[in-house]
């Protein structure tokens, strides 16, 4: 299943350049830790276990009561903070911020929520006093991004346009904070019916990137009356189809229909569009920030209906395995009415690489009723079905995937070909399967696991040896870490009688793979028939050690008869080498995603 990160990707170089230029609010983790004190270990040890595991519900509800407990401690009212704002708790956490600021002694990270909690009652004064009122020392508003573009949009709010408007230009003479500041300067002039300046600026900007920022710019032109154009952006963009809000947008422009300019209704949601950019851009920088979940939160906080930044917090919650919390997230955008495909597809690839394939199959079969004209749908649905070993039921899912890219390039037919490939060859129907696959290497000739999957069957069934033989090796070539090639690899070498050489590749799997049944029971094999028995002997042990009746892959009694009598012996009640183990499915890191 091709795993998708349907995330804006909001102006973020140039917010990754402004935040290393400008800092931001320091974590909580990075502040001194306290030493617990009596009454205060129990609640201290239980709230930084979940702290490690990501359960910010936990970790909200320990760092609260150690904060009650010892409330002087700046660590442990920030930890709290922290968890309490990524748990989705932003009201607690926003009322102990305030709480903060009664007491003369707030912290960074209380500043934001400070400010999410007054912009959010619309108290544009009192964000503009808060704001203003920062220590001296620090940077100046008109060179702090957040704080600056958030003076700005409450300037608007309070109804001191001529102020907002100097204030964004302000900001904006700062060149590597020009392309942000003159997105969220286009929104303003849009909101108050400026379009024509409001589409020179969006086209200073770093808009075309996110979705929210498209669909700004689409309507603005449209309501310019430049509706081609628009529907020109439209049509250039590639995957539309899993965009249901660009899609209808497009189908209301062929209908001739002007556009309402509706992706934000006043100053919170310019400011929600800012902390959602700070999400994205902390996000995706080399050392994902845990800032990015509270930025995400704080945006749908302020926002509810920014289905942008629900669906950003939901991805951030499934990466740290908070799925319960993810599908708050996932359900409260479903309940505004929309379904994006791209998000479902990548909540069906965190669920199943969770472990919940009744979950997965579920949102799958939901994603195929909703879009059943989508490819990707019925993708996803077969790899959760192939995934849960039900081969012959995937099949079908697959059929619909192809028959829906029959007109697309040959490099979208791929996996479909391979995935459906796998599953025939699975549920035994090889000569089908074998179209399949090698239809698929048409395409993708150059495909590591594509390459080893054909040529593993081909060597299992003692078919097409010597291409099967270059195959794999072309496959270890393409990918030498891969333990699963080099495995693959060993076993044709030892199907071939070759067995010195496949010493060497199969000891290199061992070694990428040292807790699996199937490499540990092929490699005894290739040990006794170069004469290393007791190695074997020791190799079929911890193949029987590590449970492989689990993996349904290795016949746990044949092991055990090989340490009875010997492979030889086993094997002449066989058909010699080609029969010396049980018909395997090749394995690769690559077999369930793209």
């Amino acid at each position: 299943m091709t795993q998708t990160r349907p995330r804006p990707a909001l102006l973020t170089l140039a917010l990754l350049a402004a935040l290393s230029a400008a800092g931001l609010p320091a974590l909580a983790q990075d502040a001194p830790q306290p030493a617990p004190i009596r009454g205060l270990a129990g609640p201290y040890l239980a709230a930084r276990m979940a702290t490690v595991e990501n359960d910010f519900r936990a970790a909200a509800r320990y760092f609260s009561e150690a904060s009650s407990r010892d409330p002087q401690d700046v660590y442990l009212v920030d930890s709290a903070l922290v968890a309490l704002a990524s748990a989705g708790e932003v009201e607690r956490a926003a009322l102990l911020a305030e709480r903060l600021f009664q007491e003369d002694r707030p912290t960074e990270l209380a500043g934001l929520l400070r400010r999410a909690q007054l912009v959010r009652a619309g108290d544009w004064q009192g964000v503009i006093d808060l704001i203003d009122a920062r220590p001296e020392g620090d940077i100046p508003p008109e060179q702090d991004l957040m704080d600056g573009t958030i003076r700005a949009w409450a300037l608007l709010g309070a109804g001191r346009a001529t102020e907002a408007v100097a204030a964004f230009e302000a900001l904006a003479a700062t060149e590597s904070l020009a392309p942000i500041v003159n997105y969220h300067l286009a929104l303003a002039r849009a909101l108050a019916g400026d379009y024509e300046s409001a589409e020179t600026l969006i086209g200073q900007s770093e808009a075309g990137g996110h979705v929210l920022g498209l669909t700004a710019r689409v309507q603005i032109l449209s309501q310019l009356g430049r509706g081609d154009e628009a529907l020109a952006i439209l049509d250039q963009i590639e995957g539309l189809e899993a965009e249901p809000q660009l899609l209808a947008m497009r189908d209301a422009l062929r209908d001739g229909q002007v556009l309402p300019f509706d992706v934000i209704a006043g100053p919170g949601d310019g400011i929600a569009h800012l902390l959602l950019s700070f999400a994205s851009a902390l996000a995706s920088s080399p050392d994902p920030e845990p800032l990015a979940l509270i930025h995400a939160r704080l945006a749908a906080w302020i926002s509810p209906q920014n289905a942008e930044a629900r669906l950003m917090a939901a991805q951030l919650l499934q990466e740290r395995q908070q799925f319960d919390l993810a599908e708050a997230e996932f359900d409260a955008v479903r309940g505004m009415g929309e379904m994006r495909p791209q998000a479902e597809l990548s909540r069906i690839d965190a669920l199943s690489r969770a472990g919940r394939p009744d979950e997965a199959e579920k949102a799958a079969l939901a994603l195929t009723a909703a879009y059943p004209n989508l490819a990707q749908s019925w993708i996803a649905l077969g790899d959760v079905l192939r995934q849960q070993e039900k081969f012959a039921q995937s099949v079908p899912s697959y059929d619909k995937a192809l028959e829906l890219l029959a007109d697309a390039p040959a490099d979208l037919r791929w996996f479909p070909l391979y995935a459906r490939g796998i599953a025939l060859e699975r549920a035994g129907q090889f000569d089908r399967a074998e179209a399949d696959l090698l239809a698929a290497l048409e395409i993708r000739p150059d495909q590591a696991s594509l390459l080893n999957y054909l040529g593993y069957s081909w060597i299992d069934r003692g078919e097409n040896l010597d291409r099967a033989l270059e195959m794999i090796q072309k496959a270890v070539e393409l990918s030498p870490g891969d333990g699963y090639i080099l495995d693959s690899l060993a076993w044709a070498y030892f199907r071939l009688g070759r067995y010195q050489e496949a010493v060497a590749p199969m000891e290199a799997s061992i070694a990428s793979m040292a807790s699996d049944p199937l490499v540990n029971d092929h490699l005894g094999d290739i040990y006794w028939m170069v004469g290393r028995h007791r190695e074997a002997q020791i190799q079929w042990q911890r193949a029987l050690s590590l449970e492989p009746g689990d993996s349904g892959e290795v016949d746990a009694d044949r092991i055990r008869d090989k340490l009875e009598r010997g492979l030889n012996a086993v094997m002449a009640e066989e058909d010699g080498p080609v029969a010396s183990h049980p018909t395997q499915s090749p394995q690769t890191e690559a077999d369930a995603t793209e």
